[in-house]
C-alpha cells in the first residue's frame, strides 16, 4: 500500500490562528513610556472576546527566563519602541513563539534586517517590523491599529498602506462587507505579500481576496502565490504608482513603448486575478465578492424601467467590451403575455414606468434562466405609486435561485432607502450609477477570462520544429566576446532564423558597386538600410531608403548614405549598408512583435500595429512567456490591429497560423535565451501567404542565470523535461511527467477508484471523491514550488462500436512541496490499488527525489501512518529512516537527505 499524506496545517497559521498570544507592550498602566500603537493595540485587542488566550508580558517586571519560560504562546505581538523589540523578540523565541506580530511604523530596512535576522534564528515568522496588524473576526481577534473589529465576512483584504486598510474598514462597515481576515502588510516586513496570500489561498473562511499593493520584492515569488490563490478562489488587486511608459534610454521601440505598469496589468491577467485602477471600482469588486458570485462570461443582461439609465449601461458595457445578454426567441415568447403590454424586449429588457415588483419578478427570471444570458442588472429609478422595497425583496428571492451575478443600479436616494437595506441584507450588489454596476459586472466577467489564461502552463519549446539552440547562442557569445549588446540586422535577422522565423533575406554591401551587384542578383526594387551597431532608430539619421527601382538609384543612395549617417552620427561604427527585396504584396499588413525586460517581471512579448507610426499608433498587448496557442491567440485578440487582420476593404484574410506561430517562436526566444533584453520584428508582413519579418532589432546583456532552470522567467514553464518512459514489472510500461491541469479528471477517477483503506491511508479521511477546490489546486501547481508527477499508462480497450480505443489513467502521483526555509520539501505519494506491486511506487519516489535534489533541495519528509506497513516498508527500502512523529502518535515522520 503505497500512500502518504501531506501535513495538513499552513505554516502561517500560528501567526493568522493562534491559540495562545503573548502581547508585548510594555510596562502596565505606564502609559506615558508606551508607544502610541501599544495604547491603541490593548483597547482595541480587549474590546472583544478572543476565542484563544491573552498573555500580557513586561519582561522588566515578569521575572526571570526561567519564570517566562514556563509560558507558551504561538504567536508574540510586540508594540514597543525598536530597541526594546528586538530584546522582546528574543524572549519569544526563548518561550518557543512560531511567530509574531511587530506593530509600529518607521522602521528603517537595516533595523528591519536585525529584526529578520533574530527572528530567523529562531524559527519565527515574523509580520513586521512596520506593520499596522491584522484582524480574524471569527476569532474575535483584533490584533491590529486599523480600527475597531471588522464583522465577519468571505472577504479578505491585504493592504500594504495603513492608511488604505482603515479607508476600507470603515467603508465596509457601512455597507454590510464583512471580512474573514484583514492583514496590514507595510514596508520592510519579513512575511510578505506572497506569503499572505499563499496563506489566505488554503484558509477556508476565506472565499475572496483584495489586495492593495505598492510594489513586489521577487516577480517568481508572487506570481506563484498570486495564480495559486486566484486558483482557488477570485483575487482583485488595486495597484498604486502606475509609471509613465517609455524609457529615455531604450534601444529599440519595445524598451521605449512598453511601461511598467502595463506589464502588471500582463502578469495579473496570466495569474488570473482582476486588476481595478481606483479606489471606487475596489469597493465595487469588493461589494461582488462579498456576494459570492462565481465568475461568468461577458453577456450582460439589461432590466429597466427608465429608459435613459438602461441606456447609459448599455453604452457603458460596450464601452468596456461587455456584451448585451439578449433573451433568446423563445425566452422572449414566454416572458411577453407575463408583461403585457410593459415592456419592449430588443437590447434591453426595457420595462415601463407602472412595471410593478411581479413583472421585475418574471423579466429577472427569464433573463437569469435564460442560457444566452451570463449575468443581470436591474437599473430602477423611483416612480411614484410603486413600492421601491417590494421590487428589492422580489430581487432578494430571486438571487439564491438564479445561480448567476444578479446586480442592482438604485438611482434616487431618500426615496429608496427601505430598498437598499433590502438589498444590503441579501447581498445583492447595489450601485448608484450604470457605469459602476457594469464596470462591477465587467470584473466578474474578467476574472472568467483571465481564469482561462490561468490553466495555461506551456513547456518552453512548442510543438514546432526543434530551433538551432546551439547556434542561437553561439551568435549571443560571439557579440558578447566582442563587448556588443546591440546585434546588427544581419545577426538579428540570423538569430530569427535559429527559431524558424522567415525573414526577408538581407545581404551586407561594403561597397556602391557591391550594392549594385546585390541588388540586381536580388531583383528591383529593393531596400537600403545603414548597417551600425551603433544606431537604434535608422529613419532618424536617413538610413533607411525604401523602393529604389534600379542600379544607379542604389549607387547614389548608398553613397548619400554613408554620407550623412556620418555627419548625423559621427562617432558611429558604420559596417556597410544592407541590401533587401522590397516584400511585393501590397495587401499585407504590417505588424509589430517585441520583447522588452521589465523589472521585476522579465520577459515580456508585445504585439500590436508596425511601421513607422508605431510608437503614435499606441497599438499594443501584451503577455508574459511562455506562450502556447491558446494564449498567442489571445494576445493577438487583445490588440487594435486585431479587427484589421480579417478580409477588409478589398484585402484578404492573414495567414492568423502564421502570425500564431512566429508568437510561439519569440516565446521560445524569451524561455531559452536568458540574454535577451529588448527585441522589435518590425515591421513584420503578414498576408494570406503567411509571415515575413522585414528589419529586426535585438538588444542582448549577460545573463545572470542559464536557461535550463529559467530562473529569468516570472512564470515558469511546464517542465516538459522530467518526462520518462518506464517498462513495468510483469510486461507494459508506463509514463512518469509532470502534472498539469488537464489531469485533474483522470486524478479524481483515482481517487474514486482507490479502496476506502487506500483513501484513508492518503488524505486520513474516509472522502469518496476530492472537492473541486482541492482537485484545482492538486493539478495546477507552480513547478517553482513545488512539483507532482503522475504515472499515465495506456491501454487499449473495445470501444461502443467494436473499434479499439486507447484508454488514459493516472495510476500513481508523488509530489513534494517546498517548506518555508527552502531547503527541504514534503512529500506524499499515492498509487492505484490494482497497480501495486509493480514496481509503481519506488519509481515515482526516486523520479520525485531526483527532480527536489535538481532544485538544490537537502532533505524531503513526510508523514506515513504507523499501521501503512507496505509504505513503510517501501520508504525503508529507498533510504527513509522513520521517527515518532511528535505531534501525534498514530504517525510515523519519515525523513531522507537528498
Amino acid at each position: 500500500m503505497c500512500h502518504s499524506v501531506l501535513m495538513d496545517k499552513h505554516y502561517l497559521t500560528p501567526l493568522f490562528q493562534p491559540e495562545a498570544i503573548a502581547v508585548f507592550v510594555g510596562k502596565s498602566g505606564d502609559t506615558d513610556n508606551q508607544i502610541p500603537q501599544a495604547r491603541a493595540l490593548v483597547e482595541f485587542i480587549t474590546a472583544q472576546r478572543y476565542s484563544g488566550k491573552l498573555i500580557f508580558i513586561d519582561p522588566h517586571t515578569t521575572g526571570t527566563l526561567a519564570d517566562l519560560a514556563q509560558t507558551r504562546a504561538d504567536l508574540a505581538i510586540i508594540a514597543l519602541p525598536p530597541d526594546e523589540a528586538l530584546a522582546a523578540l528574543e524572549v519569544a523565541g526563548r518561550i518557543k513563539c512560531k511567530a509574531a506580530l511587530m506593530i509600529g511604523s518607521g522602521v528603517a530596512a537595516s533595523e528591519a534586517n536585525q529584526m529578520h535576522q533574530v527572528a530567523k534564528r529562531h524559527g519565527i515568522h515574523l509580520l513586521g517590523p512596520n506593520s499596522l496588524g491584522f484582524q480574524r473576526p471569527r476569532l474575535g481577534l483584533n490584533a491590529s491599529v486599523v480600527g475597531p473589529l471588522a464583522t465577519k465576512g468571505p472577504l479578505a483584504l491585504i493592504s500594504q498602506s495603513g492608511a488604505l486598510t482603515a479607508s476600507i474598514l470603515d467603508w465596509a462597515g457601512q455597507n454590510n462587507v464583512g471580512f474573514s481576515t484583514v492583514i496590514s502588510m507595510g514596508p520592510n516586513t519579513s512575511v510578505d505579500l506572497s506569503q499572505a496570500l499563499d496563506f489566505l489561498a488554503s484558509d477556508a473562511q476565506t472565499h475572496s481576496i483584495v489586495v492593495y499593493m505598492e510594489g513586489i520584492s521577487s516577480a517568481r515569488r508572487f506570481m506563484s502565490a498570486l495564480r495559486a490563490a486566484a486558483n482557488a478562489k477570485p483575487v482583485v488587486v488595486l495597484k498604486a504608482g502606475r509609471k509613465k511608459a517609455g524609457n529615455e534610454a531604450a534601444q529599440t521601440h519595445s524598451g521605449a513603448i512598453v511601461g511598467s505598469d502595463e506589464v502588471f496589468e500582463a502578469a495579473l491577467r496570466r495569474a488570473g486575478a482582476v486588476r481595478v485602477r481606483s479606489f471606487v471600482e475596489l469597493f465595487s469588486a469588493s461589494k461582488c465578492l462579498a456576494s459570492r458570485y462565481r465568475p461568468v462570461g461577458k453577456r450582460l443582461a439589461i432590466v429597466t424601467n427608465g429608459g435613459g439609465p438602461g441606456v447609459l449601461a448599455a453604452d457603458w458595457a460596450s464601452e468596456i467590451d461587455l456584451e448585451l445578454g439578449k433573451l433568446s426567441p423563445e425566452t422572449a415568447a414566454e416572458l411577453k403575455p407575463k408583461l403585457a403590454a410593459l415592456a419592449s424586449l430588443n437590447d434591453l429588457i426595457d420595462l415601463s414606468e407602472e412595471a410593478t415588483a411581479e413583472h421585475y419578478r418574471a423579466a429577472i427570471d427569464a433573463a437569469g434562466h435564460d442560457k444566452t444570458v451570463d449575468g443581470v442588472l436591474v437599473v430602477h429609478s423611483p416612480k411614484s405609486g410603486i413600492d421601491a422595497a417590494d421590487i428589492a425583496r422580489a430581487m432578494a428571492d430571486l438571487k439564491d435561485r438564479l445561480g448567476k451575478p444578479l446586480l442592482c443600479c438604485w438611482m434616487g436616494d431618500a426615496s429608496v432607502g427601505e430598498a437598499r437595506d433590502v438589498l444590503g441584507q441579501a447581498a445583492i450588489p447595489a450601485f448608484r450609477t450604470p457605469e459602476a454596476a457594469v464596470g462591477a459586472f465587467g470584473n466578474i466577467a474578467s476574472f472568467y477570462q483571465n481564469q482561462q489564461l490561468l490553466q495555461q502552463t506551456p513547456p518552453p519549446l512548442t510543438h514546432l520544429a526543434k530551433p538551432d539552440l546551439e547556434g542561437a547562442r553561439l551568435l549571443i557569445e560571439n557579440v558578447l566576446a566582442e563587448r556588443r549588446k546591440v546585434l546588427t540586422e544581419m545577426e538579428s535577422k540570423a538569430l530569427l532564423s535559429a527559431f524558424h522565423i522567415p525573414v526577408t533575406q538581407t545581404i551586407l554591401a561594403r561597397s556602391a558597386n557591391e550594392a549594385m551587384m546585390i541588388a540586381t542578383q536580388l531583383g528591383y526594387p529593393v531596400a537600403l538600410k545603414i548597417d551600425s551597431p551603433d544606431i537604434s532608430h535608422k529613419s532618424d539619421v536617413n538610413g533607411v531608403a525604401l523602393n529604389v527601382m534600379n542600379a544607379v538609384g542604389v549607387r547614389d543612395i548608398y553613397q548619400n548614405m554613408i554620407q550623412t549617417v556620418s555627419k548625423l552620427q559621427p562617432g558611429a561604427r558604420i559596417n556597410g549598408v544592407t541590401i533587401q527585396k522590397m516584400a511585393s504584396n501590397k495587401r499585407g499588413r504590417e505588424l509589430y512583435i517585441g520583447l522588452v525586460t521589465d523589472d521585476p517581471f522579465g520577459p515580456v512579448i508585445a504585439f500590436g500595429a508596425g511601421g513607422t507610426m508605431i510608437e503614435l499608433i499606441n497599438d499594443r498587448a501584451m503577455a508574459l512567456p511562455p506562450l502556447n496557442l491558446f494564449l498567442a491567440r489571445r494576445l493577438i485578440e487583445r490588440s487594435r490591429t486585431n479587427e484589421t487582420l480579417d478580409a477588409w476593404r478589398g484585402a484578404t484574410a492573414v495567414d492568423r497560423e502564421a502570425l500564431e506561430h512566429v508568437l510561439l517562436r519569440v516565446s521560445e526566444m524569451a524561455c531559452e535565451l536568458p540574454q535577451l533584453r529588448e527585441m522589435d520584428i518590425n515591421p513584420i508582413i503578414v498576408d494570406e501567404s503567411g509571415a515575413v519579418a522585414v528589419d529586426a532589432r535585438i538588444v542582448i546583456d549577460n545573463a545572470s542565470a542559464s536557461a535550463r532552470n529559467y530562473a529569468h522567467l516570472a512564470i515558469l514553464p511546464y517542465p516538459a523535461r522530467y518526462e520518462q518512459i518506464w517498462p513495468m514489472r510483469g510486461g507494459g510500461e508506463y509514463t512518469i511527467r509532470p502534472i498539469h491541469p488537464d489531469d485533474a479528471e483522470m486524478l479524481q477517477e483515482l481517487v474514486q477508484n482507490l479502496s476506502s483503506e487506500s483513501r484513508y491511508f492518503r488524505f486520513v479521511s474516509s472522502m469518496k471523491e476530492l472537492p473541486s477546490s482541492m482537485l484545482s489546486r492538486l493539478t495546477l501547481i507552480d513547478y517553482d514550488s513545488e512539483m507532482a508527477l503522475v504515472a499515465i499508462h495506456r491501454e487499449r480497450k473495445d470501444g461502443p462500436n467494436g473499434e479499439s480505443v486507447e484508454i488514459q489513467r493516472v495510476v500513481g502521483v508523488s509530489r513534494y512541496i517546498t517548506n518555508p526555509d527552502k531547503s527541504s520539501c514534503e512529500f506524499s505519494l499515492v498509487v492505484a490499488d490494482d497497480f501495486n506491486g509493480k514496481g509503481l511506487g519506488s519509481r515515482l519516489m526516486l523520479s520525485i527525489m531526483e527532480e527536489a535534489r535538481d532544485k538544490g533541495l537537502d532533505e524531503m519528509e513526510g508523514l506515513v501512518l504507523a499501521n501503512n506497513t507496505g509504505m513503510l516498508k517501501l520508504m525503508k527500502s529507498l533510504g527513509f529512516v522513520a521517527k515518532p512523529f511528535p505531534d501525534d502518535p498514530d504517525f510515523k515522520l519519515l525523513t531522507h537527505t537528498l
